[in-house]
């Protein structure tokens, strides 16, 4: 579908890339991986035809449509959520046009047996026609589906887009590729704005998708659960593999251990025959015998081990001062902007060493809550920091508030004090801005490598409460593997808000819903969090089982006709049926969620394993619908 051969591209003298080949197929879901500033963003651009290469050809069939999902968006203002994902039916909206044109004009004419009037006919069938065979009269109907998966509630789709965050205005535009019929779609951090419930949607979307998907992405268990293949940037070439991420991991690591094995072998067999050359030379009647050896050993194709990229951060949060037992308390606190409210009546008692994740949909109030906790912005309610506290925030869009202009050294010399000025180098040096590169200017830095400046500039100032909003956004997947492990080790109390489900286990103790307005309280881990939501809906559905069956041998005890009972019989014999069908599927599911529960991992790499889980999910669903309809009837010939 599309080939790239001897691909180039350098910045500064410096090459990202070098004579790198590679073909994409139909079907192929790549994972495309590397460190922050290896060139990621740049490869999806030049396959994009943004961007052209230094030097290198790509080829593709024709009539290939490609779909771009970059990092930063244009919006036109003005357009209503689905007037703007309707862009997407380029096509079907010039053909809608086309027919309104041709209505306005029949409704004016009334030259009904003219020429002209006949042709209009005819184009308005011709192009009804091809507006069904676009699909014209299913669109809206799709549109309004992916929208619902990507978070969006039916009343939003007529509010503006100019209403809503950056993160939401990404997945409009996310919404607009998944619905354009791509052949090809080019992912730049796809799940950096979306919450959890959404990402496990994106998830099934795309492992349905029949075209080529390439992922950039730090989200190691998305990579996981989309990818069929990886392929990883480092260090100016390009690694393969026909494995999700984990896979090839494991897989480069024995190919690399072969590699030094083998490299290992050929040296001493090098190091024996040029011993052997060595002695033959001194002897005459050896001279044609070392001759052939030095010919032998020019022929050899020396073993070469793939280099690896193992330059990771060096971070550490150290406590500042110890703060008193209690560190945050908020009685009724409540957030509004203008009339649409956030949070109500919100009380919260956070304790010196807490653990704790903010999780929930987008728009739920977590950002807000951290941004009250930072004293940013205006509240209702009582709330108060206690003794000795010092919060240090790593905002969602920490990188945003970079001058662009100033280098990376000038940053944070302007951020250091007296203390701190003398310890910027080093600092910078642990955060893997070295050499040339402190003199970089902010805004030719990568994502990945304005976020790890943002974190050291952070830790400038002393603190001993941290509270971060999405601190992974953009980060490599080893530096984010570095920071969780500083986060780990840290002695404070932790406030993290993130949708990453690998980079919050371990990482909390409780975990903080947020959902209508309110938190809801798990004392518990992330995997306890999704554990309890899962037992939770079994438990309604369980509880309404009983309250059903508990009405309906009530008033199967009343006096009913000879034809009634027979009718009621047979309800009540279908009844059982589908309790029966309904009890295995609920035992079915629960033991599936056990094993997520046990053994996430393993469990969801079985093959098709969403959709079978799905599947039963929504035969239960169905069953109970049979089930309240079938007990209407019953209810209706009891009450007669």
């Amino acid at each position: 579908m599309l080939n790239i051969h001897n691909l180039s591209i350098s910045f500064g003298g410096e090459y990202l890339f070098e004579e790198i080949s590679f073909r994409l197929n139909a079907g192929d879901r790549v994972g495309l991986i590397g460190k922050n500033g290896a060139g990621k963003s740049t490869m999806l651009k030049i396959l994009s035809k943004e961007q052209e290469p230094d030097s290198g050809q790509i080829a593709m069939d024709k009539e290939v449509k490609i779909g771009f999902l970059k990092q930063d968006i244009d919006f036109v203002f003005g357009r209503t959520v689905l007037e703007e994902a309707y862009e997407a039916f380029i096509e079907i909206k010039k053909t809608e046009r086309d027919i309104d044109a041709i209505n306005a004009q029949l409704a004016e004419r009334t030259d009904y047996e003219s020429e002209k009037y006949n042709q209009l006919i005819t184009d308005l069938s011709d192009l009804t026609h091809h507006y069904e065979i676009l699909g014209g009269y299913n669109y809206q109907g799709e549109t309004e589906r992916v929208l619902q998966g990507l978070g969006f509630a039916r009343e939003d789709f007529n509010k503006l887009t100019d209403t809503f965050s950056g993160g939401w205005r990404m997945r409009i535009e996310l919404a607009k590729l998944l619905l354009q019929n791509n052949d090809i779609l080019l992912l730049d951090e796809p799940t950096n704005h979306l919450d959890i419930e959404s990402i496990i949607w994106l998830e099934n979307f795309l492992k349905n998708y029949t075209g080529v998907v390439v992922i950039v992405s730090h989200d190691k268990m998305f990579l996981d659960n989309v990818t069929n293949r990886t392929i990883e940037i480092s260090l100016g070439r390009i690694y393969d593999y026909n494995k999700p991420y984990s896979k090839y991991l494991v897989l480069r690591k024995e190919i690399r251990e072969q590699q030094l094995a083998t490299q290992k072998n050929q040296s001493k067999q090098i190091e024996q025959t040029e011993k052997l050359i060595e002695k033959f030379r001194a002897k005459a009647s050896k001279a044609a015998m070392a001759q052939s050896l030095i010919k032998k050993l020019d022929k050899i194709d020396r073993i070469e081990v793939d280099e690896d990229d193992n330059a990771v951060m060096n971070i550490s949060f150290p406590v500042s001062v110890q703060p008193g037992k209690v560190v945050i308390e908020a009685d009724g606190v409540g957030k509004s902007y203008g009339d649409k409210e956030i949070l109500k009546d919100i009380d919260l008692l956070v304790e010196r060493g807490s653990k704790i994740a903010f999780v929930g949909q987008n728009g739920q109030g977590k950002s807000t809550l951290a941004k009250i906790i930072i004293d940013e912005i205006p509240y209702t309610g009582e709330f108060k920091l206690g003794h000795n506290v010092q919060i240090g925030y790593f905002a969602q869009n920490q990188s945003e508030y970079l001058d662009g202009e100033l280098t990376v050294h000038d940053t944070m010399i302007h951020a250091a004090d007296e203390k701190t000025r003398s310890k910027v180098r080093d600092m910078l040096g642990a955060f893997l801005f070295r050499g040339d590169e402190v003199d970089k200017k902010v805004k030719v830095l990568s994502g990945g490598e304005r976020n790890r400046l943002a974190l050291c500039k952070m830790l400038l100032q002393p603190f001993n409460v941290l509270v971060m909003d999405e601190p992974t956004n953009h980060l490599d997947i080893k530096s984010k593997n570095v920071l969780k492990e500083a986060l780990k080790n840290f002695d404070g109390t932790l406030i993290l808000v993130s949708h990453d489900r690998d980079f919050l286990q371990g990482l909390s103790n409780t975990v903080y819903e947020f959902k209508n307005k309110k938190i809801k309280e798990y004392l518990g881990d992330i995997n306890f969090y999704l554990e309890e939501k899962r037992i939770n809906d079994l438990r309604d559905i369980e509880k309404k089982d009983k309250q059903e069956k508990t009405t309906s041998d009530t008033k199967e005890t009343a006096k009913q006709s000879y034809q009634d009972q027979k009718k009621v019989k047979s309800l009540s014999n279908k009844l059982s049926n589908i309790e029966s069908k309904i009890n295995k599927l609920e035992r079915e599911i629960k033991e599936i969620d056990v094993e997520l529960a046990v053994n996430y991992d393993e469990t969801i790499a079985q093959p098709n394993f969403f959709d079978n889980y799905q599947a039963k999910k929504d035969l239960l669903s169905s069953l109970m619908e049979d089930w309240e309809i079938l007990q209407e009837e019953m209810d209706a010939l009891n009450n007669a």
